[in-house]
């Protein structure tokens, strides 16, 4: 069995799911896909904006008072976030391939040197937005993940939609 990792910031697309397979496609050995999603933690974002603006000490306290509509929140994001995953794997599976998924609240390397040790992952392919500003700060993913790990590391963008404004897909 070979394992791959998929580290995604949003659910696989059909042609993704398809780019991804065909790289495969010639293995000698069954192909097992790990479909792993960062799931971003509200309450941590919301301390860190507020710290970061200097203002900690005047909202800190009524943060207690907001726990509940973080919770929620929270939830909407996993939930979000497991739809994510679960359309991904489904998508892998529609291709005849073997798939499973998750989410993680750690961050994103944290996460994706878990999983590869865990699943004994041979591969690492991480999928990011084509957006510029999110390739900046995704190939300090690309970056980190082959400092953390043994294995190979593919960067991919994923496929711009084409309902996106009109624009033409990347090439």
């Amino acid at each position: 069995m070979y394992d791959v990792v998929l580290l995604v910031e949003q659910e696989l697309s059909e042609p993704d799911a398809k780019r991804v397979v065909e790289l495969h496609q010639d293995m000698p050995e069954p192909v097992t896909y790990h479909v792993l999603v960062p799931c971003h933690n509200a309450e941590a974002g919301v301390e860190a904006s507020i710290s970061a603006l200097g203002t900690a000490d005047l909202y800190g306290p009524g943060l207690a008072g907001q726990r509940e509509d973080l919770q929620e929140a929270q939830r909407a994001i996993d939930s979000e976030a497991k739809g994510c995953s679960g359309r991904s794997v489904q998508r892998l599976r529609d291709l005849g391939q073997h798939a499973e998924g998750g989410i993680s609240h750690d961050r994103p390397i944290d996460a994706l040197v878990a999983t590869v040790r865990h699943s004994q992952g041979q591969e690492v392919i991480i999928l990011t937005r084509p957006h510029i500003v999110a390739e900046f700060f995704h190939l300090d993913w690309t970056n980190s993940a082959r400092r953390h790990l043994g294995v190979p590391v593919l960067h991919l963008l994923e496929h711009e939609s084409r309902s996106s404004a009109g624009a033409e897909p990347r090439k």
